[in-house]
């Protein structure tokens, strides 16, 4: 591996499973702080394909999707489902994940890309989506929101929410995340963007996250989080690369009173922006615990203003993410009931 720090940062395997046998100390629950606020954390995904094998965090014989459900929501309280941003999900699913964890469980799930602005494949449409398509939109390999017809992109919207609605009905849906591309820059419109999001998805809580730095440059700084908690939209605070054009800084700011969300996606800036890297090798970081240590004060502070704090590993590579998540949980339930 290349890279600023790669080697460093990436000991293999190994390393993140002898780390992780040395957890003695962390707390499958929600971690409760004295003003009744809450702790959750966990990491984005429990299916990735690196993770799956035998021994490195799920136990040997744990090998269908209910038993791998079963096993993580035993060690954690919180997961983020990404594989929503890919294609819409299904209801029945959700119906069976809110089945298969225990109560107090919660679910974060990612928006599907067009409810973003991003593009997808018209492939990986519902049928039903596809078949209502004009004929020249069908034909094309990816479709952007504004390809849509009104209906149709009223359509997706209508579909993501029914299928979430399981979750919604168990009180296990945490938020829908709604994670923007780095061409969308602040500005009136895209304010206005951030509104109708938060509209159409009514009463389903939503968070915010941003992949342009300029929402966070110099003189929008403010304005990005006075407008933020003006409308009580949770805002994502992330753990990633800097310097680059799509890097946002990790400022720690509450902008609603219920949900806070840390979303870790390791450093890896040799990858960040590379082109036709895969997303292993893209979020292939395990934190060293100095860097997680850094960290807790931070978490504190946010967990004392918002109600619900989420912390999210998404350096699903392997086990990174999992030890990642044990070694905070470890650290922070010792940091708030000291």
């Amino acid at each position: 591996m290349t890279g600023s720090g790669s080697a460093h940062h990436d000991p293999g395997a190994q390393s993140a499973t002898e780390r992780a046998e040395a957890i003695t100390d962390a707390p499958a629950e929600a971690i409760s702080l004295r003003n009744g606020h809450r702790i959750r954390i966990g990491t984005a995904g429990w299916t990735d394909k690196t993770l799956l094998p035998a021994g490195l965090f799920y136990p040997e014989g744990v090998d269908t999707p209910e038993d791998r459900l079963r096993y993580y929501a035993s060690r954690f309280p919180l997961v983020e489902i990404d594989s929503s941003y890919y294609g819409l999900p299904v209801r029945r699913n959700s119906e069976l994940w809110a089945a298969r964890t225990p109560d107090g469980f919660r679910f974060d799930i990612k928006a599907y890309a067009l409810m973003t602005g991003h593009p997808t494949e018209v492939a990986r449409l519902p049928r039903t989506l596809r078949e209502s398509l004009p004929a020249s939109i069908a034909a094309q390999r990816r479709v952007y929101p504004r390809d849509l017809p009104p209906e149709i992109y009223d359509e997706v919207w209508g579909i993501f929410r029914d299928a979430i609605q399981p979750l919604v009905d168990a009180g296990k849906l945490g938020s829908v995340l709604l994670q923007y591309p780095q061409w969308f820059m602040p500005g009136t419109a895209a304010r206005n963007a951030l509104l109708e999001a938060r509209d159409r998805l009514g009463d389903i809580s939503c968070t915010v996250e941003f992949r342009n730095r300029g929402w966070f440059e110099s003189r929008s700084r403010d304005r990005t989080l006075q407008f933020l908690s003006d409308h009580s939209l949770p805002y994502v605070i992330v753990d990633e690369p800097q310097g680059l054009p799509n890097s946002v800084p990790p400022v720690a700011a509450v902008t609603a009173p219920s949900l806070a969300i840390v979303r870790f996606h390791g450093r890896r800036d040799d990858m960040w922006n590379r082109r036709g890297v895969s997303v292993a090798d893209k979020y292939r970081y395990l934190y060293d615990r100095d860097e997680l240590a850094s960290w807790i004060p931070r978490v504190l502070d946010v967990a004392e203003t918002a109600e619900e704090t989420h912390v999210v590993f998404n350096n699903c590579y392997a086990n990174y993410g999992t030890t990642n998540a044990r070694e905070m949980s470890a650290m922070l339930a010792a940091a708030a009931y000291d």
